[in-house]
């Protein structure tokens, strides 16, 4: 059947579950149940707080921590890749794809060739728009 070969992540993902809101109702139901102005303040990894928390941060913030995104999501789709590249590369043989054509090693070394030069791209593009200057 084709189920079986996921039953044992379904079974781990519902233990996960199961263990997870088992620690959320004992913590509610056994847990402290006081509360007060210092109890119910919020902290900083046991400090507290010493500027308002609402506060506004600048969008370079946002702009690096997306282009760290970016760039490290394009390193998630050079894994398959590499994989296949070497695979093709050291048994000489093809990879076969699901409409019936066959690609080598050569079509691999293109396409991911321009895959990065897309990436540099994007880089350079970044650069001349001044993304990294945080003057």
């Amino acid at each position: 059947m084709w189920i079986e070969p996921y039953a044992a992540i379904g079974a781990t993902v519902l233990i996960a579950i199961t263990v997870a809101i088992g620690m959320l109702v004992i913590a509610h139901t056994i847990g402290p149940k006081r509360h007060g102005p210092v109890k119910d303040t919020p902290y900083e990894s046991g400090m507290p707080p010493l500027i308002d928390t609402h506060r506004r941060f600048h969008i370079r913030f946002y702009i690096v921590a997306m282009l760290f995104m970016l760039f490290d999501v394009e390193l998630i789709f050079i894994w398959p890749w590499a994989v296949s590249f070497h695979e093709a590369a050291t048994t000489q043989a093809v990879i076969p794809l699901n409409h019936g054509t066959d690609v080598g090693k050569g079509f691999l070394l293109i396409a991911m060739g321009f895959f990065f030069l897309l990436l540099l791209f994007g880089l350079l593009y970044e650069w001349k728009k001044g993304a990294f200057e945080w003057d």
